[in-house]
């Protein structure tokens, strides 16, 4: 991608149960379908006496690969409302599978489409949800009575670290929005009086934490 986007932290399992019925949402990861077909199989693998497995992915900067499936639930009860749990948080790359052990009560078509869209509204909650953001990494070397102050800018201002080393100097990594990378270079090199080396390294995603927003679930 060249672009920021949101995904879920990382791979995660949460439970619900509902009339009975016990709804394990999965999600994880994907940056390809080989990925989300192993991503499933280990799910089924793992709980293979379920009822079903219902499942849906977005793959690709702009959602090339979209897939939902209801896996022998009623048409349209579980795949897409789990999809569009997925969509509604604007999340890409990410696949979601929703076990179900059916517990005797029949839902009816509306109660499975809340209950899908709850367990996996509840598993993104669970698993929490970060924006990638392509950034700069500038890599500081200053001297020792110059590091405490760019360490209070760097905290004041917010911007991630990425590596501290020690030696001779302290040189410290640190990962910059590519739009703010002039701005910070002028402002350190201001605050410290030149005194201070600035190396280029590469574009690379850095994880910034983000609040969920709860008016994004289906089942507002």
């Amino acid at each position: 991608m060249e672009t920021d986007y949101l995904t879920i932290q990382s791979s995660g399992t949460h439970e619900l149960e509902i009339k009975k019925s016990r709804f394990i949402a999965d999600l994880g990861r994907v940056t390809d379908e080989d990925a989300a077909k192993d991503f499933l199989a280990n799910v089924i693998a793992r709980e293979p006496k379920a009822t079903h497995h219902c499942w849906a992915y977005l793959i690709g900067e702009h959602d090339e690969i979209q897939r939902e499936s209801d896996n022998g639930e009623p048409s349209g009860t579980a795949g897409v409302p789990i999809l569009t749990v997925l969509q509604r948080n604007h999340l890409h790359n990410v696949i979601a599978v929703v076990t179900r052990y059916f517990g005797g009560i029949k839902l009816g078509a509306g109660g499975l489409i809340r209950a899908y869209s709850n367990a996996t509204s509840t598993g993104v909650e669970a698993t929490g949800v970060v924006k990638l953001v392509r950034q700069q990494s500038l890599t500081v070397t200053v001297d020792y009575g110059n590091f405490d102050r760019l360490s209070h800018y760097l905290n004041d201002e917010q911007i991630s670290i990425l590596d501290t080393a020690y030696g001779a100097d302290v040189a410290v990594t640190i990962a910059v929005d590519l739009a703010a990378v002039e701005a910070v270079q002028t402002a350190m090199t201001n605050l410290l009086s030149n005194r201070l080396a600035i190396a280029i390294g590469d574009i690379d995603y850095h994880e910034v934490p983000v609040e969920i927003n709860a008016s994004r679930h289906a089942d507002d």
